[in-house]
Order: structure tokens, then sequence, then C-alpha cells
């Protein structure tokens, strides 16, 4: 790690940038493919190609992952336009309860607002909604499918605005083996492996990585203090899968996995921990027979649940912030298992699709609150939330339309739930039993695809989408700096009307896409400001009124000989329209959304050389619902560049932050900024 300190990152760049410039134009160039060219799509829960989709949907392949400056699979994401966590700074540094991930200016919570699936298994966070990004290594990402717009028809709660498909590596030869080792700046250093074999009948995966940054200091230089310290994380992932082809039967998987997460949040005494285990059981099975009217006739199913435990220390920091003082220490254990199965068919031009799905999960907060370094009270709070679905869909083709539409049912209920404080003083507990609750949600959506002559398509959509507030929401409180969060058992689930209509237009070095959008959410669980003082902001969760989002999507994708270049522009006027209970917040902004969001990206590649380079910029934004804490514009740029020696082995730099941009992260109220210019340098093997 010290020898990375001989030269400065770009020093480094220069002279890679350099040496790929000299072979670059030494060499002439090769054919390339079809932009868009045939790519199949299952973000409908069925395979269709991408050109015949009504639905606003871009794909990451396994070149543009791993060309990406970034480590991580969130910050790959960043590039896909609409795309936003709640936070602006990524998975390497920040809590991951800030980890959330929405589409087109509707989330104003850590919880997300759309659902991401690996393996056909949900891996939002089960008790709190949140993402844990580095539980999906990048070596074991084959692509990824990003569905944008309301997606509760066919994938209930959490797909309020969109949907992430992360396909996982598999084994497509007799033996497969690659690795990926580097190291950078802030003393990160990384290393992960994917092997396996593909033998008769049987198929067997394993996964591997481990991740550690020392991180930097997040607050902004001209208000630090003694207690600010660097904020970073280590990370340990591995899971393997077994398949065994049973002919008659059909194939089962098994997939165990285990992730292990420690963090440090910018203090001394401000930490977190995760350990999470995970099993998923599944299969699929083809009763295509001859002479059959039925095509391809398929049943899938999995079995999954797994159990977690979310250690954090919160604490009170001095104004001057150069002291803090144990605030508390909580720990949430929470399990979780779910079933689903699908049967789907193609009868002449239409595909059907029937599913069913149900889910249990647990949680609880348990908390030792701590005054003037002495307990004062041990605070224990939870519930559990069971949810029933079904879902059917018909896929129509009939002449030069395509005709979607959907019906999703849901179900759910919390119960078991309360919360008891005992005093340590008096050894006195007071206990408040919150009643049964149930909910369900209808989900429909109808999608039109037009196409015309020339290569051009015209889409509609209209759908109705939701989201249940999470067991964190409604029974978990905390605490981050001087800024506290309450729960609230009363909340509702957040309800969508959606509408979008564009053009698509392909051909083949071209590929264009046009949408408008328009969202309109009632009972949005937002994070409401109570009261305001020096030393302490305290805030609620609560269900604000209504709130509307309106906009329009852009994206271009070229290519001519070896280079690939794409870009990106979203524009979303997301606002509180209606909140009774507060009318001050109305007309107001929604938290952490920007109007205008552009992303581009270019990447040059040949046979033994790789070049590319990521841009995105967000116009300001505001950190708290009362539009207060001002996040200014913002530009990043970043640069990755590879080599290939022979046909196994690969070193490669990636440069995040090119210009050194230190734009605001948060301000409430202290200003925390983003990473400085970060370098990594590694070796891929295959």
């Amino acid at each position: 790690m010290g020898n990375f300190s001989v030269l400065h990152p770009k020093s480094f760049a220069i002279l890679f940038i350099f040496i790929f410039a000299i072979k670059t134009f030494s060499q002439t160039p090769t054919p390339t493919p079809s932009v868009r060219e045939e790519v199949v799509v299952t973000a409908n829960r069925t395979e269709t190609r991408l050109e015949e989709t009504p639905a606003s949907i871009v794909t990451l392949s396994n070149a543009e992952i791993k060309s990406n400056a970034s480590p991580v699979i969130d910050d790959v994401l960043r590039q896909t336009v609409g795309f936003s966590l709640f936070r602006r700074s990524n998975s390497r540094n920040a809590n991951p309860t800030t980890q959330g991930a929405s589409f087109r200016g509707i989330g104003s919570s850590g919880a997300s607002r759309s659902l991401v699936l690996l393996e056909g298994v949900p891996l939002n966070d089960s008790f709190g909604g949140w993402i844990l990004w580095n539980r999906v290594p990048t070596i074991a990402i084959e692509r990824v499918e990003v569905l944008r717009g309301g997606a509760s028809s066919l994938y209930g709660s959490s797909a309020l605005s969109g949907t992430i498909n992360i396909i996982p590596r598999k084994s497509a030869e007799k033996f497969t083996f690659s690795a990926e080792v580097f190291g950078g700046t802030q003393k990160t250093l990384s290393g992960s492996t994917f092997f396996g074999f593909k033998q008769k009948d049987w198929m067997f995966d394993f996964v591997a990585s481990n991740f550690q940054t020392k991180g930097y200091i997040t607050v902004d230089e001209t208000q630090r203090g003694l207690v600010d310290q660097f904020a970073g994380s280590k990370n340990s992932n591995f899971s393997g899968r077994i398949e065994k082809d049973l002919q008659k039967f059909g194939k089962i998987f098994v997939k165990p996995s285990y992730f292990g997460e420690v963090r440090s949040n910018g203090t001394g005494l401000q930490t977190n921990r995760t350990h999470l285990r995970q099993f998923v059981i599944g299969g699929n099975k083809d009763f295509s027979t001859p002479n059959s009217q039925l095509s391809t006739p398929n049943f899938t199913w999995h079995f999954y649940g797994g159990t977690q435990v979310y250690d954090q220390i919160f604490s009170t920091v001095a104004a001057n912030r150069n002291s803090e003082s144990l605030n508390r220490i909580q720990r949430v254990p929470s399990q979780n298992f779910g079933f689903s199965s699908q049967f789907s068919t193609v009868f002449k031009n239409q595909t059907f699709l029937l599913g069913f799905e149900t889910k249990e999960v647990r949680g609880a907060s348990n908390e030792i609150a701590v005054a003037n370094n002495r307990a004062t009270s041990l605070i224990g709070s939870g519930g559990r939330e069971r949810t029933y679905a079904v879902y059917f869909q018909d896929f129509a083709k009939i002449g030069k339309f395509v005709l979607v539409g959907n019906l999703r049912f849901d179900a759910w209920q919390n119960f078991k739930a309360l919360s008891a404080t005992r005093t340590l003083s008096t050894n006195q507990t007071a206990t408040n039993v919150f009643p049964k609750r149930s909910q369900n949600a209808f989900s429909p959506q109808l999608s039109l695809l037009y196409q015309l002559p020339k290569n051009v398509g015209l889409f509609a959509s209209f759908s109705k989408s939701f989201r249940a507030p999470s067991l964190n929401e409604l029974y978990r409180a905390f605490r981050v700096g001087n800024v506290l969060t309450l729960a609230n058992e009363n909340l509702k689930a957040e309800q969508a009307t959606n509408f979008e209509s564009g053009l698509i237009f392909s051909r083949q070095n071209i590929y264009l896409r046009g949408n408008f959008f328009w969202t309109n959410v009632s009972n949005p669980v937002s994070n409401v400001t109570l009261s305001q003082t020096p030393s302490l902001i305290t805030r609620q969760r609560q269900n604000v009124g209504k709130t509307h989002s309106s906009g329009i999507e852009l994206e271009n994708e070229m290519r001519w000989e070896n280079f690939t270049f794409s870009i990106g522009y979203l524009f979303a006027d997301s606002k509180v329209t209606e909140f009774p209970a507060n009318r001050t917040l109305e007309n107001l902004r929604i938290p952490q959304t920007s109007q205008h969001q552009l992303t581009f990206q270019t990447r040059y590649a040949k046979k033994d050389w790789s070049f590319a380079l990521q841009g995105r910029a967000a116009s300001k934004q505001f950190d708290d619902d009362l539009n207060t804490f001002e996040l200014e514009p913002y530009f990043q740029l970043d640069a990755f560049a590879a080599m290939n020696f022979k046909e196994n082995l690969q070193i490669f730099i990636g440069l995040e932050n090119l210009f050194n941009s230190r734009y605001s992260v948060g301000k409430t109220p202290i200003r925390t900024v983003s990473s400085p210019i970060n370098f990594r340098l590694g070796f891929r093997w295959k």
C-alpha cells in the first residue's frame, strides 16, 4: 500500500494513458456489433427483446460494469439517468441506512423506493428497506437490468419507482476461474474471486470477496474538530451455488451466503456492524410436450430466508466538535422467510404469466440509552410483517402493436408489535402494545407499444404502485450526529399513480429513447422536522399528504468503430403538493431530489486495450424537508483504463473524481463533503 504514494494518482493516469495512446493508434480498427442488437431483458419477468418492451428499461453489460472507475455496483448504477440513493455518498463511506435506491425524484428517506433483485430474491433489507450494496461484488455480476417507473404490478412493495434486476454470473464452461485484486488511495485493498465448473447435470459456482478502505474525513475541513475521524468500511462476502438437472423433475439449486461488514462513521464512537446469513433454494421445470399448443410452459420457484444482526452506536457531538459522549447502543436482530413461484407459457402471439409470493419478516430494536456515561434505560421495540400476493400478466403481440396488461393484489399485516422501556433507576417497565394492522394494495398496469416504420416505436404506460412501511420505519428510532429521527407505528403505505409515454428509435449504430413521466404519490413517508435547536434536530417519519413528480427522461447511445458513447438527461419537478397537517411544507421540494441530472460515458475497447470516461452532474437539492439546508450543484468525472496481457491477465487503473470536487453530501447542519480524488490499481485473471 505504501508504494502508491510514490507518484501522485494523476501521474499514474498520465503515464497509463500515454502508453495506451501509442498502442491504440498503431492498430487498425475492427468492426463492432450494432447498438442494442437483439438485447433480451427479463425485467418484465419474461424474456423479451428490449425494442419490443413498452417500458423504460436500460441494461448494464458485464463490460460496462468492469470498465467503471468505481469498484462498487451502486456507483455503476449512478450512471443510469434517474437513479439516485438517499444521499450523494456511496456504499464505501456512508451508513447503510442511507443506501435506499429510488428513481425520478420520488425518494425522500433512506428506505428504498426501488426493488433490487439478485437471483430472483429481494436484496432490500427485510427490516429497513435499504440496500447492502457490498453484498454483490462486481466479479459475480453478469449484467444488470434497470426498469424505471412503477413496477408493483409485477414486483409488489418497494417497486414504487422501479426495479433493479441483478443477473448473477454462472459457469458456462467445464471450468471457470477469475480473480481480481486492487489497492489504492485511502488505504483501500480488495480481493475477489469467482470459480466454478459445469459437468454433465451438475453446475457449481463459488464467490468470495473482501474489501476494506480507511475512507476519508467526511466533515468539511472548516468545521472539523477533534472528534472527526475517517469514515471507512470493511466487508467480507461468501456465497456458493450448487445446481443439479434432475431431468424429469427439472433443475434445482441451493445457494447459501454470508456477509459481514464493519463501518466507522466519522467519529471515534459512531460505528456499526452487520452480520447476515441467507439461503436460497430454487428451481425450474420446462413442461414442453410434442404437439402442444402451449409453447415453452415453464414453472420456477424460490424459497429463501435468512437472519441478520445490525449493531449501531450513537453519540452526541459537542458544538465545537472537540468532544462526544455516548448516547445510545443499539442492536437490531431480524429474520425473514419467503416463497415465490411463477408459471409462464406462450400461446400463439401471447405470453401468459401467473405468480404467487409470500413473505414474513420479524425484527426488533434493542437499545441501551446512556446519559453522562451511565446507562439510564433499556428500550425494546419491534414486530412482525406477513405478506401474500398474486399477480397475472398478458404480453400480446398484435401486428405492429405490443400490448401488456398486469394485475397484482397484495395483502399484508403487522402484528405482535410492542415497545417497552425499563428505567434502570426505578426498575420500572412501561409497555405499549400496538394493535394489529392490516392493509392491501391493488396494482394494475396497462402498457402499449406501436412500432412505426424506420425503427421508430411509440409507447405509453399507466400503472399504480405502492410501498408498505418497513418495520424500521414503524418501530425503530435512530440518531445520526445531532439529528434524532423517531419511529411512527401509525404509518400507512405509500400509493403512487404513474403515467409515462415516449418514443424509441433504433438503428445500426444509434439508440434513442425519450419519454415524459408523471407520478402522484399519496401518503409518502418522509422525515418531518418537529423541532430544531443548535444541539439537536428532532424529526419523525410521517405520511406527508401528497407529492408530485413529473418531467422528461432522454437517453442516447451511439457506436462508431471501437467507440461507444452514451448520454442521459433527467428533468424531474418533485414537490410536496398537499400536507394538511403541516401547510408550511406544501410546494417545497422533496428532500434529496435534484431537478436536473446528467450522465455520460464513453468507452473505447480493442483486443488488448480499453479506456472509459464516466461523468455525472446534478443541480442543487435540499437535505431536509424544510428546504433549509441547500446542497449545491455538482459534477464528477471518472476515468478507467485497462491493458490485456495474453488472454488471461489484465492490469487496470481507475480514477474517481478527477477534478477533486468536494461537493456537499449533507448539511444537517454540519457540512459533510464527497470523497477527494480516488485512485486504484489492480489486476484481473481469467
